[in-house]
């Protein structure tokens, strides 16, 4: 068969559902094969960042690898901050490239970079295709090494006239690969160091957003009575209405959170790694750290594990409450009396319905109105704080936010890849004015899919974040104001739903009639940022955690 009808197949083979992209010429042959396929469906987007983004997040929310496409030149580099957007996130994603003819062109150099090069520090693997035949093993290999712990992003080049060629081979054989379970050493370790604590604390990272270990977690925390806190990323691994949940570390440190993390005296530490923002930080003969991942520690300044638990995390967590106890040598009152303190201050449901609208009665009435499973993408801006702060997450990957690469952009396609991947889920994007704009031509793909979701667009007509560290560092406001179209009438020209918000306590009740409504629905939010220094900043300075 030609080489990119083999390739098809074998992506097929593979299980791959969607390809998310950009075609351009050096695709054509690979676009005429799609064509004829019967279980891959083109997701067709309006800018290569976008379908990176939504292929990173079909592979957040499935586990499985997900494919984007692009031509070369401008159209791959184009795919560079999905890449890394992919690969700190450890999202499996394979980007399939195009190139010139290799054998022969009669362009020059026209148009011609070294993607493979490019790709190289942003990937866990890129490869060139200098031969058809190879299609198979190459997308084989790129789809495991996409999948294996730690996930993250691969590449493939495909050139025009390697697409072309006839070949005589057929797809590789999938055969699925078990991570190894810990070693029992090491398990009997940890269960020695967890007995001999007084004051052991349970933190969730990203890692942990795997269905096995999801399941494992909660009977770990019930069996144990031991108090838990998360990573942003780590949101909704376990219920966070448990009566043992502390809070989730929007802040490296400081909040109220910390007050009960800086008197642990053991933190057992469930798949975070440091390419997350550090939730805290360690010190030299301060609190003990384990380790629990599918990998060894990345060891740094302010993060060297005492032990590490290695192999699969679910069998790692199982044994462990398989051999613990509530142990009479815990104290763990002091975690009790953090939580009411946070609680009262914490509070988004007392938040004043004032106009334009404070984060946290925003974070309130979104919570108020998505149902357990529903899904929110933020995009990044300082409301990421707020809502991984104050949103308490139901269940996992609920929560879509990027706190590793965080990048500006990803909100609106991520909600778009979560709604593909997960069609009968509500879903609401949640971005800033200015990350809106960076891929809001994608609302038209959201359109063309004849999606149903929701897109808040949060305005204060300028960089806010950066306006906000402004402020703090002492400089004087300059250079992050902008002007925004009318976002009601730019929704309607991409024939969706736009509304404005013209009262605080209208908020509740739009975003409600909006979820229960079919399309694509943007809704502009006037904010006032003005309670981000008194609240995270002056508030918890003023605090003593002495309870």
């Amino acid at each position: 068969m030609k080489a990119s009808d083999l390739f098809i197949r074998s992506l097929e083979n593979e299980g791959v559902e969607y390809i998310f992209g950009v075609p351009g010429e050096e695709n054509l042959d690979i676009l005429e094969s799609l064509r004829t396929s019967k279980k891959i469906k083109l997701i067709l987007t309006r800018h290569e960042q976008g379908a990176g983004f939504m292929a990173a997040t079909y592979g957040r929310l499935t586990g499985k690898v997900g494919v984007c496409l692009a031509t070369l030149g401008p159209g791959a580099t184009n795919l560079v901050t999905a890449a890394a957007y992919a690969q700190l996130g450890a999202m499996p994603m394979l980007m399939i490239t195009g190139q010139k003819p290799i054998k022969k062109s009669k362009q020059g150099r026209f148009q011609i970079i070294d993607i493979v090069e490019m790709m190289k520090p942003i990937t866990k693997f890129t490869k060139q295709i200098v031969n058809g035949n190879n299609i198979p093993v190459h997308i084989r290999e790129s789809i495991r090494i996409a999948q294996e712990e730690r996930p993250g992003a691969v590449h493939l080049e495909l050139p025009e006239d390697i697409a072309a060629e006839e070949c005589d081979t057929k797809p590789y054989e999938v055969l699925k690969v078990s991570r190894p379970s810990p070693d029992r050493y090491a398990i009997d370790k940890a269960v020695n160091m967890i007995n001999r604590s007084t004051m052991p604390l349970l933190l969730i990272g990203a890692a942990a957003n795997r269905n096995r270990t999801c399941n494992a977690l909660p009977k770990f925390v019930d069996k144990t009575g031991i108090y838990f806190f998360n990573t942003q990323m780590g949101k909704g691994v376990v219920d966070e209405r448990h009566p043992l949940f502390l809070g989730t570390a929007a802040l490296s440190a400081s909040d109220y959170l910390h007050c009960a993390i800086d008197r642990a005296d053991l933190i057992i530490n469930v798949g975070h790694d440091v390419i997350e923002k550090p939730p805290f930080f360690m010190t030299a003969g301060g609190t003990k750290v384990i380790h629990i991942n599918n990998f060894p520690a990345n060891i740094d300044e302010v993060y060297f594990p005492q032990l590490n638990v290695i192999g699969d995390m679910a069998d790692a967590i199982e044994a462990l409450t398989e051999k613990l106890e509530k142990n009479d040598n815990w104290d763990l009152s002091y975690y009790g009396k953090v939580k009411e303190e946070a609680e009262e201050h914490i509070n988004d449901k007392n938040a004043d319905a004032r106009f334009p609208v404070i984060p946290q009665y925003l974070v309130s009435a979104v919570r108020e109105v998505m149902p357990s499973d529903g899904i929110i993408a933020l995009d990044n801006g300082v409301y990421k704080i707020w809502f991984a702060r104050n949103y308490k997450a139901h269940a996992s990957n609920t929560v879509l936010l990027d706190n590793a690469l965080a990048t500006m952009g990803a909100g609106l396609p991520s909600a778009i890849g979560a709604k593909i991947s997960c069609p009968d889920k509500k879903v609401v994007a949640i971005c800033g004015d200015g990350g809106f704009m960076m891929n809001s031509q994608e609302v038209e793909t959201a359109v063309r899919l004849g999606l149903d979701i929701v897109i808040l667009i949060l305005r204060d007509d300028a960089y806010g974040m950066i306006k906000w560290k402004q402020a703090g560092m002492g400089f004087d406001d300059f250079g992050l104001d902008y002007g925004n179209p009318d976002f009601v009438k730019y929704a309607e020209s991409y024939k969706a739903h736009g509304h404005r918000l013209e009262s605080a306590k209208d908020l509740p009740q739009m975003l409600k009639r909006c979820l229960e409504s079919r399309g694509v629905h943007i809704v502009e939010i006037p904010v006032d940022y003005s309670e981000n220094e008194k609240v995270l900043i002056d508030e918890l300075k003023s605090k003593t955690c002495v309870l």
